[in-house]
């Protein structure tokens, strides 16, 4: 990535960063702690646990926040925005949120970053990368979707797949005795040459910077070697810590000691140690299922025994032994966020191109579920929607076997609620609302409900019946201190009822 200056404008740049951190801070508060009071027109008043009323200017992205007090409506920004939330949540739970005031300031202040970085940098000509590096808003409802752990922009800056980052990988050399691995690894081996009594390991810089310390040990005695850097750039995914490298069609996952959104990322070893099973789960069941839909295989790990997830990296399948002749990925939360290109916004018919969506992505989903018990973590980010060359949706592919679940590790229930959340709610939802914002007039609800009602699971009419779906609780549960693996919900208007 070009270099760029990390000043922070506190013109047009920094409005915009306010508009993009307020509204997923937004959607959590007024999903999560407020109570709905009132219309008019396009704005929409709530009031508050405290008994305050706000008003928002209305949609999926909602802007603009006011606060009535003394007689009238007081605009409020991003920092005071921050202070409202928290003074409400502390009165609304007894707890005083710890960190995530200060992740709510470093979250805009990331965006700011990468607004400025993005003006200085060419997006790429790929539009597969191009989805996947176009997130400024990120996860929608979230109050800190953008916080990178609190440390300086330049520590992190030029890793962003928000900024168009690519970068060489490093090169570590692990000694034989001391490789941990499971899982076919044989990618790693190709990636540069190891001498003798050592195995390759590839490392992300801005991880190998965050625990460099804790490895002047094997450093030193030899248990772990430094060999340069990949001769070739990746491109960080949407997920950050996920690089592609497209010449070998190669997907690499690492540990990432930050806290991006719920979880600090780092390769836990108990999910590495259940890894094998849980994929060769989703494999079998996509592989019953056959072409179009395809699952991307975490196909194994490699790490050193003495820094097992702080050094664990993943072996995740490429997309062309999966995808059909000429189809075009794209990540679907790009879809939602919108980049140059995407066929959600130049579709000249919208419904056509709805209805081919849900044909790729719903039935997948739902027969894993049914047929196998494999819970697909179907949201926008784990979600790839290949296109024909008209732009039409023809397939979809999955990843993430970190996130699925198995029946019966959990329960059906839980497993359905998980599903629910993570294909409805997280995913058609916003795609649904994209979709509905570039083609007005267009009401996707009735064509969702048709492609699900086509399905004879058990949960079908209960799911179409009811009148409200599983919203999680991103902003409560970074609140309150759960565990990121924690899923907590809270029932939200369904828009597939009564269609």
């Amino acid at each position: 990535m070009d270099r760029v200056d990390l000043t922070l404008p506190a013109g047009s740049v920094g409005r915009q960063a306010d508009a993009y951190a307020a509204a997923p801070l937004l959607n959590c508060l007024l999903r999560e702690v407020a109570e709905p009071l009132a219309v008019r027109g396009d704005l929409r008043v709530h009031r508050l646990p405290s008994g305050r009323l706000l008003r928002v200017r209305a949609g999926r992205r909602p802007a603009g926040p006011e606060v009535h007090a003394a007689g009238t409506w007081h605009r409020v920004g991003h920092t005071e925005l921050v202070k409202l939330v928290a003074e409400e949540l502390r009165r609304h739970t007894g707890l005083p949120g710890g960190d995530l005031p200060a992740e709510m300031i470093d979250s805009r202040d990331a965006v700011a970053a990468l607004l400025t970085a993005r003006a200085r940098s060419a997006a790429p000509a790929d539009p597969y990368l191009r989805s996947e590096q176009s997130l400024i808003t990120g996860h929608p409802s979230h109050p800190a979707p953008k916080a990178r752990g609190g440390g300086p922009v330049a520590s992190w800056l030029p890793y962003a797949p928000e900024a168009h980052a690519r970068f060489p990988l490093v090169l570590l050399g692990v000694r034989e005795d001391q490789v941990a691995e499971e899982g076919d690894t044989r990618a790693l081996d190709a990636l540069g040459t190891a001498p003798p009594g050592y195995r390759l390991l590839p490392a992300h810089p801005w991880q190998l910077d965050l625990v460099g310390p804790e490895l002047a040990a094997p450093f030193a005695d030899g248990r772990l070697l430094r060999l340069g850097t990949t001769a070739f750039d990746t491109w960080p995914t949407a997920a950050i810590r996920t690089v592609y490298e497209p010449g070998r069609d190669l997907f690499l996952k690492f540990s990432l000691d930050v806290r991006i959104t719920n979880d600090i990322r780092r390769l836990w070893r108990r999910d590495l140690c259940t890894l094998r099973r849980t994929d060769t789960a989703a494999a079998h069941a996509f592989a019953a299922l056959g072409p179009p839909a395809a699952w991307l295989s975490d196909r194994g790990y490699r790490t050193a025994a003495f820094a097992f997830e702080e050094l664990a990296v993943l072996v995740r399948d490429g997309l062309r032994g999966h995808l059909l002749p000429g189809a075009v990925p794209l990540l679907a939360a790009g879809l939602a966020e919108g980049f140059g290109g995407s066929p959600l916004a130049a579709t000249t018919d919208p419904a056509a191109w709805w209805a081919a969506y849900l044909r790729q992505v719903v039935p997948p989903v739902l027969t894993a579920f049914d047929d196998h018990g494999v819970v697909v973590e179907a949201h926008l980010q784990n979600t790839l929607v290949a296109v024909d060359g008209a732009g039409t949706p023809v397939q979809a592919l999955f990843r993430d076997a970190e996130g699925a679940k198995l029946l019966p590790d959990v329960s059906r229930a839980a497993g359905w609620e998980r599903l629910v959340y993570c294909l409805v709610v997280n995913h058609l939802t916003e795609i649904a609302a994209a979709l509905a914002e570039h083609h007005p007039g267009l009401d996707p609800w009735p064509a969702a409900r048709r492609e699900l009602a086509r399905h004879a699971l058990p949960e079908i009419p209960g799911l179409l019946g009811s009148p409200t779906l599983p919203g999680k609780t991103n902003l409560l549960l970074r609140w309150t201190g759960a565990d990121g693996a924690d899923a907590r919900y809270l029932p939200l208007p369904n828009p597939l009822a009564g269609r």
